[in-house]
């Protein structure tokens, strides 16, 4: 039964196995040519010669078809190719003269030859030289040489071997030496890959632990923006439950009261949805927002906590152009910038109200968006480390430091700036430039 394809080694591969048979079938022409042109070396034309070289091409053909068909081990082939050869080259010398034969120089590259062909295996090599060494003697041995004569052809032959084994062990070496290298590579590749996860998980958590932050700072204003128009609905279904009981009840007031009622559900329901999508960590598939939209929502979740300090004002200019940030991103940012506003208000001394304004307008590169307020300001000595990343001038348990550097790090991501400094007049200012969105039109 043949092995599957996939968990066969290299050296059994059909790709492998078709470039060993066209190797194979590649000497048989060679020695086929070389037979047939023998009398060009040797002057004269002998018989036995041609029949060897004929043989020994045939050999080479029929080795090549059954190494593809697998009927021969591949790694075999060196040894059976390096046998027939040497058997053949001691005919060729034999019938030719023996070591004056003009084949006898071709005993020393037999192992240089299967050194060439098989690279990548020791065995074949040392199998040849010990066959070459053996058919080397036995043609001294035939020849009639003496034994000075047999140790120089030992000597001389010992050094061919000795390149043809090193030459191997070198190949080796060098292919082990690439192996380890790609397989470092890979390594590296891989920790890369491991290192750059981490990192965005890292992101992803710290943007997280931020934006729950913000949520307990919100925590406690929810309850009463929630208390406020339930309040208001309980007191409003009391007053229609009075109505109701009378003979003759005002419908016109009990519309009103109606509507004033459905206003303060849709309060509290409007509530609820901002804080559920600003406390979801889902992906944004729209990488574009209206810069409006995204401060008329920032300003409701931030209402929670600015409305018991002052006063919130808004001016942005109309028909502003599309902005290239999610608008969770930028109301995440101007989220942060105004509970900022109103920590550093809280702590003003003297105390004064409150005056927070959010402005923006359109620039040649999109839309530039300030949010001032008229606090204390930022001393010159932290202005430099503002957006550094876990530092913070709050005490502890008040701030995680990493609002001001997701900010600056989410407007950067878009292509953006965020700066701040102190106004002249008082107070901080903080900047944000957002370029306008691509806008995809329709064909």
């Amino acid at each position: 039964m043949r092995k599957d394809a996939s968990s066969r080694p290299p050296y059994e591969s059909d790709e492998y196995l078709r470039l060993r048979r066209r190797n194979m079938l590649l000497c048989a022409g060679g020695l086929l040519l070389s037979g047939a042109s023998h009398q060009l070396t040797l002057g004269r034309v002998i018989p036995e010669v041609f029949a060897v070289h004929a043989a020994w091409s045939a050999s080479f053909v029929a080795l090549g078809l059954a190494v593809a068909a697998r009927w021969v081990p591949s790694r075999m082939t060196g040894a059976i190719a390096a046998l027939i050869s040497l058997s053949a080259l001691m005919l060729d010398i034999r019938f030719t003269g023996g070591l004056a034969s003009p084949f006898f120089p071709g005993l020393y590259a037999v192992p240089l030859i299967v050194a060439v062909f098989t690279p990548g295996r020791r065995e074949p090599t040392l199998v040849a030289c010990a066959l070459t060494l053996v058919s080397l003697l036995l043609t001294c041995w035939w020849s009639g040489a003496t034994l000075q004569a047999t140790l120089a052809q030992v000597f001389s032959f010992a050094f061919v071997a000795w390149v043809s084994a090193y030459g191997g062990r070198t190949f080796r070496r060098l292919r082990d030496a690439e192996r380890e290298a790609d397989r470092e590579r890979v390594e590296a590749l891989q920790r890369l890959a491991e290192s750059e996860r981490l990192r965005s998980q890292s992101e992803r958590n710290r943007a997280e632990m931020e934006r729950l932050a913000v949520m307990g700072k919100l925590a406690a204003g929810v309850a009463h923006e929630v208390n406020n128009p339930l309040a208001f609905v309980k007191s409003n279904l009391g007053f229609l439950e009075e109505e109701l009981g009378e003979p003759a009840p005002d419908v016109e007031e009990l519309r009103r009261v109606l509507e004033e009622t459905r206003q303060g559900v849709m309060r509290i329901q409007q509530i609820v949805a901002d804080l559920r999508r600003f406390s979801r960590d889902t992906a944004e598939s729209d990488e574009r927002c209206a810069v409006g939209d995204a401060v008329d929502e920032a300003q409701r979740l931030a209402s929670v906590r600015l409305r018991s300090l002052g006063e919130v004002m808004v001016d942005v200019a109309p028909n502003l152009p599309l902005v290239r940030i999610s608008q969770r991103h930028l109301v995440q940012v101007l989220v942060n910038l105004l509970l900022n506003a109103a920590d550093a208000l809280d702590t003003a001394e003297p105390r004064r109200p409150a005056r927070i304004v959010v402005s923006a307008a359109a620039t040649e590169a999109g839309v530039k968006m300030e949010v001032e307020d008229n606090g204390p300001g930022i001393p010159e000595s932290v202005l430099p480390r503002l957006f550094e990343p876990f530092f913070t001038t709050k005490p502890p348990g008040k701030g995680t430091g990493l609002g001001l550097a997701l900010c600056r790090e989410y407007v950067a991501r878009a292509g953006g700036t965020l700066a701040a400094e102190n106004r002249p007049e008082g107070g901080a200012r903080f900047t944000l430039c957002l370029p306008g969105a691509v806008v995809h039109r329709q064909r």
